[in-house]
């Protein structure tokens, strides 16, 4: 894209400008999320074999590692497809077309965006991701704005890239906080860390604080001038409303049941009587994070809004390419993580474990700890973006390190996770059914979502080093 000295002028800050050539260069030299993802693998593939990894120990783990992710697979096709289903029910598209008159620039709409992503994904990423990405949709609907699509999407995806960990969605403060999930081989090194001592602290809302004015800012000033933007339509994307269009009355006897709501409310009752007891067995909001909870309802909220099977299976069939992505991607990156934690030197030791040890063997005192193992999370985080689900095999050493140097334990999940995540801002993986909501391509995101990168890694990743001072450690607390 070349960028003319006529928008030159039209700029009127240098986060703009900074911008606007981040967005040329993603445009210009930044692969498609699929051709990301084999670069990933031949990246990872190549490290290992130079660590020491035979080549058909490499070819094993990747194979025997490619179908690991199946069931999560499935769960984020889910997440996509049931986030969609709910969004273009008759209620839920209502509220999405008041919310989507309440910016009155472009520039307000993309920071409005960015924020509401932020703060649904303290309740769940998933919602974060499908509602704010069809709220872009909603919003470009209005052409007296003339939205920058590609930074209004870019704000859809702040949810993923900075904020879910500080919620009630940190599947690490989760499984801390829960005696149950803890594996024996770490309950004696972690204890039982409560909420109290993760999401709930101060130090966490003053990130949180941090996170939502820094993303806000960002979002504004980066938003391009008028005469510079693009729009939904200039980008070839249809924005033709999403609710399914009433379905014709039936013709013929067997049409009925498609067409009544009466087999829609036996299924929802029965669905009732299981959240009933799923939710009254535990806190409601860390049940909800969990993702078969999470589908199930969202599910059946979508069956619940559309009322009549028809109207659902509509919106359904909808909502298929939205997970098209994810049932493609997901697979090789479960390959990637299968090479960094499995494939091993003659010394058996794994690339995980190499950058794993180097990093911790490098701090010193719980400060520079704090910002060592952010620095660590963050380099993994990018070739293995789990949403901390590994947590699990790199909390032992990760945790003993806290221990010996002095550093609090739940902060020190804390900085693991919010580190982790800011990568995700390059890294596609999450974009995927975004992306398929948007009907654009990673491309024309990462431009927007590598400025929000460049400047949260510093400040966020140094603001929680520094706020390791202000706890006091103690030893791991048993149940």
């Amino acid at each position: 894209m070349e960028i003319s000295s006529t928008d030159e002028r039209a700029r009127t800050n240098p986060l703009e400008r900074f911008a606007a050539r981040m967005v040329a260069f993603a445009e210009r030299w930044f692969p498609d999320a699929y051709v990301f993802v084999l670069i990933a693998v031949a990246a990872v593939a190549a490290g290992a074999i130079l660590h020491g990894a035979a080549p058909l120990a490499v070819s094993r783990a990747f194979g025997d590692g490619f179908w690991n992710l199946i069931p999560f697979t499935m769960q984020m096709a889910f997440v996509a497809i049931g986030g969609y289903v709910v969004a273009v029910s008759p209620p839920a598209a209502r509220l999405l077309r008041r919310l989507a008159e309440l910016p009155r620039t472009a520039r307000g709409a993309t920071a409005f965006i960015g924020v509401l992503a932020i703060l649904l994904s303290l309740v769940n990423w998933g919602l974060s991701l499908i509602f704010s990405g069809l709220l872009v949709k909603a919003i470009a609907r209005r052409p007296e704005l003339r939205l920058d699509y590609r930074a209004a999407g870019a704000a859809a995806y702040l949810g993923l890239g900075c904020g879910f960990t500080l919620g009630v969605s940190s599947s690490a403060a989760q499984l801390q906080a829960n005696a149950a999930s803890i594996p024996p081989s770490l309950l004696p090194i972690t204890g039982v860390i409560g909420f109290d001592e993760t999401i709930l602290t101060w130090q966490n809302g003053v990130t949180l604080a941090v996170v939502l004015a820094l993303s806000a800012a960002i979002c504004y000033f980066t938003a391009p001038a008028e005469s510079a933007r693009k729009t939904a339509q200039e980008l070839g994307v249809a924005l033709d409303e999403e609710a399914p269009a009433e379905a014709p009355r039936p013709t013929r006897p067997g049409d009925f049941l498609e067409h009544s709501p009466i087999l829609t409310i036996v299924v929802v009752v029965l669905a009732l009587g299981w959240l009933f007891l799923t939710f009254s067995s535990g806190n409601p909001l860390i049940t909800l994070s969990g993702l078969n909870t999470y589908n199930f309802v969202i599910l059946m909220l979508g069956v619940l809004l559309h009322w009549r099977p028809r109207s659902l299976l509509k919106a359904f069939s909808n909502a298929m390419p939205s997970a098209a992505g994810v049932m493609l991607q997901f697979p090789f990156y479960a390959g990637i993580a299968q090479i960094l934690t499995k494939a091993q030197n003659g010394a058996g030791h794994t690339l995980s474990d190499a950058i794993a040890h180097w990093f911790v063997g490098a701090s010193g005192g719980e400060t520079s700890f704090s910002f060592v193992v952010g620095l660590y999370s963050a380099l993994l985080g990018f070739f293995i973006p789990s949403a901390g689900g590994k947590w699990v095999i790199e909390a032992p050493y990760v945790m003993k390190a806290a221990n010996e140097v002095g550093a609090h334990l739940g902060w020190t999940v804390m900085v693991y996770n919010i580190a982790e995540t800011l990568p995700n801002l390059i890294n596609p993986f999450w974009m995927l059914p975004l992306l398929g909501v948007l009907g654009l391509k990673s491309k024309d995101l990462v431009g927007y979502t590598s400025v929000q990168f460049l400047f949260h890694f510093p400040i966020v990743l140094t603001l929680a080093a520094a706020l390791m001072a202000t706890f006091v450690h103690h030893p791991p607390v048993m149940p």
